[in-house]
């Protein structure tokens, strides 16, 4: 058998992963203002769904009004929500799916115009005008982080990741650079660890042990320091709070970009570890069926699907039925992308990538 097309059963209620490809929790831009779910963002999810993709992650949903990051955010703080949630777990099972949401905050990444108030993070931030959280407002988060799970299990989801990478808050609280607070929620490694720590022990202990837990780091960047997140990334595998663990690396065969740890690739750092039954997943630049089978052969579980996904919703399918299938190339036009189930404003977003959209 085709090493992607191998089932990959999950440590929780027999849960399994029909083959080894997951759609990304990619930024859309489609949902309402308020955060509800629109026809366009329905449509683009679900056909990804029915396109093979045994697992459907959604945008980064955001846990409070005051975390949204972009522009036509998904939402996930509000009752408000739950029917839009209900109706996209719902398509996305019919078309045999695992239906996951991801959890997230934009801390001091959040618009000061789009929240209509000043950001909040770890500590006070010069370049967005961030404000110091209090500790009080850090357990509110962790609690709607919480809350935010268990309404996506009332909708209907599998399960759901908590968003710890790419700048956004529970990854600021990560950062030695960014986190300069002197309470237990900074200052040394595991001070700095103990939110997003919180989050998932309070997410496995309010949705109990069926619910489909999972976790996003990404170790560069952002003020983060590789061996801290190596560190944390241990932890969260042989914890067993965890039933995944998604890597997002920009391309999978990078070095570091810290010259001191060169020499190997930035995803070794992280398949070495031991991890029990917990799955190790892998995001970057995966755009062919060669590709994807070199990823897995470096010792991941399952393999995150972006840009490929974007350009075409049956990814998974075409590997299938053509082993080789690579992705076309970029760029392509916007009536290509509506084809393939993309809004107006996804479509407007994907112009911010750099020679995709002609």
């Amino acid at each position: 058998m085709d090493p992607l097309f191998e089932p990959l059963p999950l440590p929780r209620r027999g849960t399994v992963l029909a083959n080894r490809l997951v759609l990304a929790p990619l930024t859309n831009t489609q949902s309402h203002d308020d955060g509800t779910l629109s026809e366009d963002e329905y449509r683009w999810l679900t056909l990804r769904a029915q396109g093979g993709f045994a697992a459907t992650m959604t945008c980064a949903s955001h846990v409070q009004a005051a975390g949204r990051g972009f522009k036509g955010q998904l939402g996930n703080y509000s009752e408000l929500h739950l029917t839009g949630l209900s109706r996209l777990a719902t398509g996305i099972k019919a078309a045999g799916s695992l239906a996951l949401t991801q959890l997230h905050h934009a801390g001091i990444r959040a618009p000061s115009a789009l929240i209509g108030g000043t950001p909040l993070g770890p500590s006070d931030d010069a370049e967005t005008g961030a404000r110091a959280m209090t500790s009080v407002e850090v357990q509110q988060v962790r609690d709607d982080f919480i809350s935010a799970a268990q309404r996506a299990q009332r909708a209907g989801f599998d399960g759901v990741e908590v968003h710890g990478a790419h700048g956004y808050l529970l990854c600021q609280f990560l950062s030695p650079v960014i986190n300069r607070r002197e309470d237990d929620y900074g200052g040394t490694r595991d001070h700095r660890a103990r939110l997003l720590m919180e989050v998932v022990e309070g997410i496995r202990q309010a949705c109990g042990e069926d619910f489909v837990l999972g976790g996003r780091l990404s170790p560069e960047r952002f003020g983060l320091e590789l061996l801290e997140i190596r560190e944390l990334a241990a932890r969260l595998l042989r914890g067993g709070l965890i039933d995944f663990l998604d890597l997002s690396l920009w391309d999978v065969d990078k070095e570091p970009e810290d010259t001191a740890h060169r020499g190997r690739s930035l995803l070794s750092w992280f398949t070495e570890l031991d991890r029990g039954d917990v799955r190790l997943g892998a995001a970057g630049n995966i755009l062919s069926g060669q590709a994807a089978r070199r990823c897995l052969q470096s010792d991941v579980d399952f393999l995150l699907i972006g840009r490929a996904a974007v350009l075409h919703h049956d990814f998974p399918n075409r590997l299938l039925a053509d082993p080789e299938f690579q992705a076309i190339a970029t760029p392509v036009t916007e009536a290509y992308l509506r084809d393939e189930g993309l809004g107006p404003d996804m479509i407007q977003y994907m112009r911010r990538w750099e020679g995709f959209v002609t």
